[in-house]
């Protein structure tokens, strides 16, 4: 359990730190509480929905031969290690240059606007349907599958994954709570210095994880 911790771990920090989802809590923040807390909770739900259902397919499919992972999830790690490096030169090429402004998707102009069921809906689509999410949550599952441990480790360690992950888009909430007003203007400056930054800090994310998930796949390939 404790190497099925050390590998998703640092997948689980990656999706954590993703900026748009941070961005969207902040700004639901300034609008009603309950969005942000309808969209936090949605949000957890995506995640640990992808991971279970990817848990459930790679426990059919024998993730682990042997005490070592199956051939088939090398491959899929492998695979994954790559897509994330061209995403990672894809973000570093499209980043903003000064004093070009960042783009910003239109349903975060319009926050004020989203009614609960909405902000809820943008949740669980930016954690289970957001295809770079997916890419690191499906690799996190196919991780914990391949060392083969019992299916309630398997269960404990994916729950330890998605609270991990979340911690990005409930320390604005915890902020919030603890600050009360006083939160606002750091809170404002964090959106604004992740927004101009968003594409690096993805560029960097991408990079550093692709890699990680590559030398998984080698490593498993010489076991």
């Amino acid at each position: 359990m404790g190497r099925a911790l050390g590998d998703v771990l640092p997948l689980a920090v990656a999706v954590a730190i993703f900026p748009v989802p941070i961005i969207a809590v902040v700004l639901m923040l300034g609008s009603a509480r309950s969005k942000a807390v309808a969209f936090i909770l949605f949000w957890v739900v995506g995640l640990a929905g992808v991971g279970a259902i990817v848990l459930l397919l790679a426990g059919g499919a024998d993730a682990s031969e042997g005490g070592g992972p199956a051939a088939w999830a090398n491959v899929l790690l492998l695979c994954l290690g790559l897509v994330l490096f061209a995403s990672a030169l894809k973000q570093w090429r499209g980043r903003p240059r000064a004093p070009e402004e960042p783009a910003v998707p239109a349903w975060m102009r319009t926050i004020d606007d989203l009614t609960l069921a909405k902000a809820a809906g943008a949740g669980f689509a930016l954690s289970a349907l957001n295809p770079k999410n997916v890419l690191l949550v499906v690799a996190a599952a196919t991780e914990i599958a391949d060392v083969g441990i019992p299916a309630r480790q398997e269960l404990g360690v994916l729950l330890a994954f998605v609270f991990v992950a979340s911690l990005g888009v409930l320390a604005p909430l915890v902020v919030s709570l603890v600050l009360g007003e006083r939160s606002r203007e750091s809170l404002d400056a964090m959106r604004a210095w992740m927004a101009r930054y968003s594409a690096a800090i993805m560029a960097v994310l991408f990079l550093v994880i692709g890699a990680k998930l590559v030398g998984d796949a080698i490593a498993g390939f010489s076991a």
